[in-house]
């Protein structure tokens, strides 16, 4: 958290929480939610100025009920999920996140339902960007050898039943890590982390 604001929060203690008006998407992309956009469940506009982008990514935390938010000042601006607290891309030096850091060592991977592939290390919980997912899918492995479409479709039929289905980032440039598939709703990983989506006073 940048010194500037922890001043803020030591000048100000008490100002209220935001709600509803922050959305990270399922591209990493930061959204300002305004009263319409709320009101008709609209995603909102992407944020673009790169100093904000900076400003938000540095003051991105989660509290002690599971609740993400960037800390404006003096003021938590809780976020809407619509996916996970962290989206991922692949990089030239690393899997990255949207915030800029690269992700650390995996403890867990995940295929849901929809063949989304969600990456998590340790209480760092990212969904791989769609427009990524042909690359990482480039890693998966059935019994050393890379799935067709139909291996894929079924593992994914069979709730993981059918196969041992990892990510072997072995000849990945800035990894070298194997990690066997679970199959899971993305709400499923959410709940057994406890974190919320969408956080409001009312669940706080």
């Amino acid at each position: 958290m940048d010194e500037i604001v922890k001043a803020a929060i030591a000048k100000w203690p008490n100002v209220p929480h935001c709600y509803g008006w922050l959305a990270l998407d399922a591209r990493g992309q930061w959204r300002m939610r305004d009263e319409r956009c709320q009101a008709l469940k609209l995603p909102g506009d992407i944020i673009r100025h790169p100093a904000l982008i900076d400003f938000i990514n540095r003051n991105y935390q989660c509290d002690d009920q599971g609740c993400w938010y960037f800390q404006n000042g003096p003021q938590r601006v809780y976020v809407d999920l619509e996916a996970t607290p962290f989206i991922v891309h692949t990089a030239p030096d690393g899997l990255q996140l949207h915030t800029g850091q690269v992700m650390p060592l995996l403890t867990a991977a995940f295929m849901d339902e929809s063949g989304r592939i969600i990456l998590v290390a340790d209480k760092l919980i990212a969904l791989v960007d769609d427009r990524d997912l042909s690359e990482i899918m480039r890693y998966l492995r059935i019994q050393d050898q890379i799935p067709d479409d139909d291996q894929i479709l079924t593992w994914m039929a069979t709730g993981g039943a059918s196969a041992s289905l990892s990510l072997s980032l072995m000849s990945m440039p800035y990894a070298s890590q194997e990690i066997t598939l679970l199959a899971s709703s993305l709400h499923e990983i959410l709940a057994a982390a406890d974190l919320k989506a969408r956080p409001r006073e009312s669940s706080k």
